[in-house]
């Protein structure tokens, strides 16, 4: 009987939750961050604010089906200072600028008395705007706008000590209150920022100080602008080692928000190379997914398989898919990491373990408000040690990865690609005649028990493609798919080598835009 019972209050539950939720709720969002402190009590406590209490105004029934997520945090009271123009930056007082935003958060460009640029971003966000019009009334906007909270609103507080501690560079997002009557943010346009809790952070775009994202660096650019870069010029190469460091920690996070357009690209002049060549060192940027929790309710759980939204990766002590949680920034790797070894991911991963020390995890996250570190402080601790046990297997999956199908590209200019094939395994080196002397691009050797097949692209410009036998084995080693373009001299032909003049039309095509 108290099974059959049970099971009728599921039932019943689950058809209130669909039948309250059959439109989006047109006042869904907490007026007001400012939490009301009663006049005897005025004089004692300081003002608190939430970030979002009205994600934890559900009960127990929908928690089960749509999960716990971040909820009491969201809804816990901080403490935070006001927003003013005048004093909230060091450079000197700041002059509102362009509103923007993603479809997610409301976002208000800042310029300081010395020119540097700062943004102020809403903590809360609304993801109805991200859908196609026809379902922005319907249970999906509610559903989007509720599972905001499996972000957790306060974590990019903690990432700067974790990234300086592994050589990542990042910004310094510090929390503020913005008064609903702020007379310097007045006007219809900047309505969603007024009465929020809000992050002002640098803003590392062409405008900013190059040196104040990575020492030594002569600009930042976007991300389309490097790869445009990337792909005509061989001075204009990435960083692999920092990329590989700046990958690895994002998985450590359990951020799986990583795709192109959330990095700012560091000019850096390559050392010991002459003048006018350049290495690109990754800033990331928005680190609002750290420690996403999704996968903790019936709905998100099933929209978390690898058969769905896979990418919504949930943050806990055992990683469960790593590659799905660095799916968003593949086009990054792949053309970044190519020419790393086996050895250099296991290193890279090793060197990890002994920066991010138990000491350098407290003080991070310490640096969370005190009533949010109270709730969940010590379980992401224990997380977080447990994840950096298995930074080792994060690595060698993304390195397995990208070494299954890997691709080697060239430039617009003229280069040589000399590929040497044995039994079991395949070198391939690039050199780029427009370098002078020092002209190699990249050399890697891929093995058989890895490796599949091996593309090279030329792009454009007067390739020369020389493919060499290094035995009468050698075509058992992984196949060759060569691009060049009609100017290019191809290869010899032979067995397990196909050559094609026709550009690639795939989506993991080398010169296909990075996708923001």
């Amino acid at each position: 009987m108290a099974r059959a019972v049970h099971a009728l209050r599921w039932r019943l539950g689950l058809l209130g939750l669909l039948a309250t939720g059959g439109c989006v709720r047109p006042h869904y969002f907490q007026a007001d961050a400012h939490l009301p402190v009663r006049a005897a009590e005025a004089s004692e406590q300081a003002a608190r604010y939430t970030a979002g209490r009205q994600y934890a105004r559900h009960g127990g029934l929908y928690e089960v089906f749509f999960g716990q997520h971040h909820r009491r945090t969201w809804a816990a009271a901080v403490a935070a200072p006001v927003f003013d123009l005048a004093t909230a930056a060091p450079g000197g007082a700041l002059r509102p600028g362009k509103l923007g935003g993603g479809f997610n958060s409301t976002s208000l460009g800042l310029k300081a008395a010395d020119d540097r640029p700062y943004v102020l971003r809403t903590v809360d966000k609304d993801p109805r705007r991200s859908v196609p019009h026809w379902l922005r009334n319907t249970v999906f906007a509610n559903y989007l706008r509720d599972n905001v909270s499996a972000t957790h609103p306060y974590a990019a507080l903690a990432v700067p000590p974790l990234a300086r501690a592994v050589g990542v560079p990042h910004t310094h997002p510090r929390l503020y209150y913005v008064r609903p009557e702020d007379p310097a943010l007045a006007g219809d346009s900047l309505a969603k920022l007024r009465g929020q809790l809000v992050w002002l952070e640098e803003k590392f775009s062409g405008d900013a100080r190059p040196a104040d994202a990575v020492p030594g660096a002569t600009a930042l650019l976007s991300s389309p602008a490097f790869y445009k870069h990337l792909l005509a010029d061989p001075h204009h190469r990435p960083d692999p080692a920092a990329l590989l460091r700046a990958r690895l920690l994002d998985a450590w996070l359990g951020d799986w928000d990583r795709h192109a357009g959330q990095w700012t690209w560091a000019q850096v002049p390559a050392p010991g190379a002459a003048p006018g060549r350049f290495r690109y060192q990754p800033v990331p940027k928005d680190r609002d997914m750290v420690f996403y929790r999704a996968a903790d309710g019936v709905v998100p759980w099933l929209l978390t398989r690898r058969f769905a939204e896979r990418k919504w990766n949930t943050f806990r002590p055992a990683f469960h898919d790593p590659l799905g949680l660095l799916q968003q920034g593949h086009y990054l790797d792949e053309h970044g990491l190519v020419g790393l070894t086996a050895g250099q991911f296991r290193a890279a991963a090793a060197a990890m373990q002994r920066q991010l020390t138990d000491a350098v995890i407290d003080s991070a996250l310490h640096l969370l408000p005190p009533a949010a570190y109270a709730l969940e402080g010590p379980g992401l601790a224990a997380a977080l040690r447990q994840r950096r046990a298995a930074l080792p297997g994060v690595a060698a999956a993304l390195y397995r990865k990208l070494s299954r199908r890997p691709t080697v590209g060239g430039t617009a200019g003229a280069e040589r690609f000399v590929v040497r094939r044995y039994a079991d395994s395949t070198t391939v080196a690039v050199y780029a005649g427009a370098l002078g002397a020092d002209s190699l691009l990249l050399a890697r050797t891929f093995f058989k028990r890895e490796t599949k097949v091996i593309t090279l692209e030329g792009l454009e410009g007067a390739d020369v493609f020389e493919v060499i036998a290094g035995g009468p084995r050698a075509a058992r080693g992984p196949r060759l798919a060569i691009y060049g373009n009609p100017g290019a001299r191809p290869p010899a032909p032979g067995p397990g080598v196909t050559y094609a003049t026709a550009p690639r039309r795939s989506a993991h095509a080398y010169s296909r835009p990075a996708e923001e």
